[in-house]
């Protein structure tokens, strides 16, 4: 699952436009530029909304179990969160036009990884997941990139919103399609419809996007990036590691102890190695306001709800024998989908009157009370309780990924601030995930799988929730939120002045 405030996969760094001249063209040119970036970010996102209902033919394809299935979505997500400042930072120096078709061909070459896997080979399957989530990790800020170098200012904002919605779209329509393909086929041409789009990017993005922009004279903050993306992948492969049933015992083992460890040594290295980077991957002087972090904890458990409904179609195909199979399984992610289209707008109508904390209050109050429904199973194994946990869950999750949380950073931090504050919300929703899908694997696979299993990973997950109500006890109230932005504003005057 993808938040429509512009995924948090996609949008973990923000690109940072170090260009002081927009190259010039027509309309006509500038709308078929638009087509291809279009068409590039559609496909990495499309890929993310087909995966989910893919799960259980996967897992029965590879006869894995669900601690080594949750690899499927969590390297995806890892190797995104590596390829995104990278790759934004390489658009810099050899030109967008070469990155952003370079990143479509490493998409393009992980779908065939994936497609293309032994049916003994789980491994290959997952270096393809890492292929794709390295070249979609520079599709979007790349195609942001371009925008800001091709589009006048006064038609930026229509051109990134156009993007955006690809992913609200792709959303909407994937559990659909992938629902169709499954359907009349196997689960390895979910990706092989990337191939075609890919071909497609490639021809016209040669033709039609700019070779060269601005060359940015800062250096890469390398340290940053090696040490962020060892700690992820420390902390994860320890959450995956372990077994809560033998909870204790399984922390001390080989397989734990040392991966968490090691990663929770790097939680303290790498705020001391941002804070000496010229350019650090993560801002850490933002962290000094208490709102900051309140917001970025808020995100990181969002994410942690959202990449949980990934295995909803595995949860369906246990608790439903006979109603649902892994063909249909998909069709159940549309009511959480919709509601969550219905939910966002509305959201950003009701914060202007009541404020952000009691919109977040009340995402956090539907996330628990919709994932404790899935977890009980009187509730999860009827059809329409299913579709109710789904659309409850929609609801709250489109407080917690769209405008409200976005709407904290920008009104607590200053205007030079504001690109690295909407960075730290999809980088803690990223983290998130990659803990989600992590923890998700192990208590399933703890407790054997199927609904006991599920239900019990959808349970922590709803406890999880229930942690985050409390802090948004801590937000500000509409009044003092005002009060903040007016401040901010008298500020302003007077340096203008």
């Amino acid at each position: 699952m993808i938040d429509n405030a512009h995924s948090s996969v996609y949008t973990v760094f923000t690109y940072r436009p170090v260009s002081k001249k927009r190259i010039i063209m027509n309309e006509k040119t500038r709308n078929r530029i638009l087509i291809v970036l279009f068409l590039g970010v559609l496909m990495g996102a499309m890929d993310i909304a087909i995966v989910a209902p893919a799960l259980p033919s996967i897992q029965k394809y590879f006869g894995v179990g669900e601690r080594i299935l949750a690899w499927t979505f969590t390297i995806y997500v890892l190797f995104n969160l590596i390829g995104t400042p990278l790759m934004a930072k390489l658009s810099d120096k050899f030109g967008r036009r070469s990155v952003y078709i370079l990143d479509v061909v490493i998409f393009a070459t992980g779908s065939i990884l994936v497609a293309l896997s032994p049916q003994k080979s789980f491994t290959v399957m997952l270096i393809g997941r890492a292929f794709q989530g390295f070249g979609a990790g520079g599709i979007f800020p790349v195609a942001s990139a371009v925008i800001g170098d091709t589009f006048p200012p006064e038609k930026r904002g229509r051109a990134l919103g156009l993007i955006g919605a690809v992913f609200g779209l792709a959303f909407l329509v994937g559990p659909l399609l992938g629902g169709v393909i499954l359907s009349f086929t196997t689960w390895q041409w979910l990706f092989l419809i990337n191939l075609p789009i890919a071909l497609s990017v490639i021809v016209m993005g040669w033709r039609l996007l700019p070779t060269k922009s601005s060359v940015s004279q800062m250096r890469f903050d390398w340290a940053g990036l090696l040490v962020l993306s060892v700690l992820l992948a420390s902390l994860t492969y320890s959450l995956n590691q372990i077994d809560t049933k033998n909870f204790f015992s399984s922390l001390v083992s080989v397989r734990v102890l040392p991966f968490l460890l090691l990663g929770l040594v790097l939680v303290f290295i790498f705020p001391i190695v941002e804070r000496k980077a010229a350019d650090p991957v993560v801002n850490m002087n933002l962290f000094r306001r208490r709102q900051v972090r309140l917001s970025s904890l808020l995100s990181a458990g969002a994410g942690l709800g959202e990449s949980g409904l990934s295995f909803l179609p595995a949860l369906a195909v246990a608790a439903l024998p006979g109603v649902i199979n892994t063909h249909t399984s998909s069709y159940l992610i549309l009511p959480l989908v919709l509601a969550m289209s219905i939910g966002s707008p509305l959201v950003g109508n009701l914060m202007d009157r009541v404020g952000s904390k009691v919109m977040v209050f009340s995402g956090t109050l539907l996330l628990a009370v919709g994932m404790m429904m899935l977890s009980t199973n009187s509730i999860s194994g009827t059809l329409l309780g299913f579709i109710l946990s789904g659309v409850v869950i929609g609801f709250g999750l489109s407080s917690l990924l769209g405008a409200p949380m976005r709407y904290i950073m920008l009104n607590e931090t200053s205007a030079e601030d504001r690109t690295s504050a909407q960075g730290l919300i999809s980088l803690f929703t990223s983290i998130g995930q990659l803990t989600s899908s992590a923890l998700i694997g192990a208590v399933a696979a703890s407790r054997g799988g199927g609904v006991a299993g599920y239900g019990g990973a959808y349970r922590l997950v709803g406890i999880v929730a229930v942690i985050m109500i409390f802090l948004t006890l801590g937000l500000k109230n509409r009044q003092q939120e005002l009060s903040t932005a007016q401040s901010d504003q008298s500020n302003l005057v007077t340096e203008s002045k």
